[in-house]
């Protein structure tokens, strides 16, 4: 891909991440191409229609949750760092609501996402050593619920996901 080409890709791929967290899966492609400052033949030529377009967004926030596990490998703290991306998870899960149905996803790409994030989660959880009957899929159930209840206000999201935390792992704060 050329250079202004993939500008192009990696715009609309934020823009479209922006514009979703704020409308949902069924916002406007027009409103994407505008914002991203590109025409809608620049998104469709690049995406060919709004499935492509949410697979994208899916994808990078994906690959973006599992870079930050990864960079929180070497964290001093191992607990912090599994709270760091737990945390993280919960802003993902709020950002992307109503993207996975909107998805029409193959079921190996989607198998192949969830166990990335999984890989990525059981190595932190790993290093931060909390109790032995605590799994990684555990938490993420947790998180999930969690950002559903809390219907997008994250405050209180992370007030609940830090008292699931005191929870599973006592004397820790």
């Amino acid at each position: 891909m050329r250079a202004d080409a993939q500008r192009n890709y990696d715009r609309l791929v934020a823009v479209a991440a922006e514009v979703v967290g704020e409308q949902g899966a069924d916002a406007s492609l027009e409103e994407i191409s505008r914002r991203a400052g590109v025409g809608s033949a620049t998104l469709h030529r690049h995406f060919g229609g709004r499935g492509a377009l949410l697979e994208a967004v899916f994808q990078n926030r994906i690959d973006t949750v599992c870079a930050q596990a990864e960079e929180l490998q070497d964290h001093p703290e191992p607990l912090q760092a599994l709270t760091i991306w737990l945390h993280s998870m919960v802003a993902h899960i709020t950002s992307t609501r109503g993207l996975g149905p909107a998805l029409v996803m193959s079921a190996e790409r989607g198998s192949a996402c969830h166990e990335r994030i999984l890989a990525a989660g059981r190595s932190l959880l790993t290093k931060a050593q909390v109790r032995d009957d605590i799994a990684i899929e555990d938490l993420l159930k947790l998180v999930n619920g969690i950002s559903l209840a809390s219907d997008e206000d994250t405050a209180q999201a992370d007030r609940l996901l830090d008292l699931a935390i005191r929870g599973i792992a006592p004397g820790h704060s």
